[in-house]
């Protein structure tokens, strides 16, 4: 018989989606080393996308060509790096029932807190807000749901199933259904958070809010603008989903910077360490805990002759 364990990173998740006072942020950890400046400024909740992080790793365009090894790899060295829970994004579940039980078995094994998976067809997984989205029939979709919902049943049941519905603006489906299969996949699979891709007003969110009951949330589909904090706990919905804002701050940054030093050579570098001599920034290091320099030579200190640990002392 399966225990639950209060200190999983799927407990830690399902805690600060419980919360009705407090927006959880979600963003997108890039890497492991910039996880760790995240969580330094305080960052509760980190998304490992297809496109985002994962294309960063891998170069690969977020339509279907990422596999399901490639993409728990890098989810869990990011997991592995930093104590807030970090959501994998499932795709559409790299393959059948059977492919779905595996992605979960294999997030739960790797420390990742929850899974993020999509009712697009397999063969024809598109990018978030690409034309041509459709989505598969709702009895198939809900069976996708409904075998990851089982498999953390058996493994963990604090590992976090979301299910992303793409039916608002896909190509065979409609508002009404949409609101119909938020419904399904929190009523009839058992997810434990349901996401809107793509609500086109604030009435299309209040809509979603009132036909599903516990989390939701949405993503800025055709929205002019994010919503703010206060928005979202006006709406009755306490997760606020802002994945890419890292990636456009850093892109901005390196592509600044960049073309500074072409112009400017070594220059360019010496002026952005002077801007920076008052405003110090944090560097990733694994720290004195972690599996880094200084634990290794607390181990040599441990295991090595007096004589071999004499290169510490020249």
């Amino acid at each position: 018989m399966t225990r639950e364990n209060p200190s999983s990173p799927g407990a830690r998740l399902r805690r600060l989606l419980s919360r009705k006072d407090k927006v959880l942020v979600v963003l997108h950890p890039p890497t492991a080393t910039h996880a760790r400046i995240m969580e330094q400024a305080g960052c509760e909740c980190g998304f490992v996308g297809t496109s985002g992080v994962v294309g960063s790793y891998t170069g690969l365009a977020d339509v279907g060509t990422a596999t399901m090894t490639e993409c728990v790899q890098i989810a869990s060295w990011i997991a592995q790096s930093v104590n807030f829970p970090i959501i994998l994004d499932g795709d559409t579940g790299h393959g059948g029932i059977m492919a779905v039980r595996r992605m979960v078995r294999e997030c739960i094994r790797a420390g990742i807190a929850g899974i993020r998976i999509d009712d697009q067809p397999i063969e024809g997984k598109r990018r978030t807000q690409s034309a041509g989205v459709e989505v598969v029939p709702l009895e198939q979709a809900v069976a996708r749901y409904r075998a990851a919902v089982d498999m953390k049943d058996e493994l963990d049941p604090e590992f976090v199933i979301m299910a992303q519905c793409y039916a608002r603006d896909a190509a065979n489906s409609s508002l009404e259904d949409c609101l119909r299969r938020l419904q399904a996949y929190r009523k009839d699979a058992g997810v434990d958070w349901v996401q809107l891709e793509s609500p086109h007003s604030v009435d299309e969110i209040r809509q979603a809010r009132a036909a599903v009951e516990g989390p939701l949330s949405f993503m800025k589909g055709k929205l002019p603008s994010y919503l703010g904090l206060e928005e979202h706990l006006a709406l009755g919905i306490n997760i606020a989903w802002y994945p890419g804002f890292t990636h456009q701050v850093m892109w901005a940054a390196l592509h600044d910077f960049m073309q500074d030093f072409q112009k400017r050579g070594i220059t360019a570098w010496e002026d952005f360490q002077a801007s920076r001599k008052d405003r110090p920034y944090p560097h990733p290091d694994p720290g004195p805990d972690g599996e880094g320099g200084e634990k290794q030579r607390t181990l040599e200190e441990k295991y090595f002759s007096t004589g071999a640990l004499q290169k510490y002392r020249k």
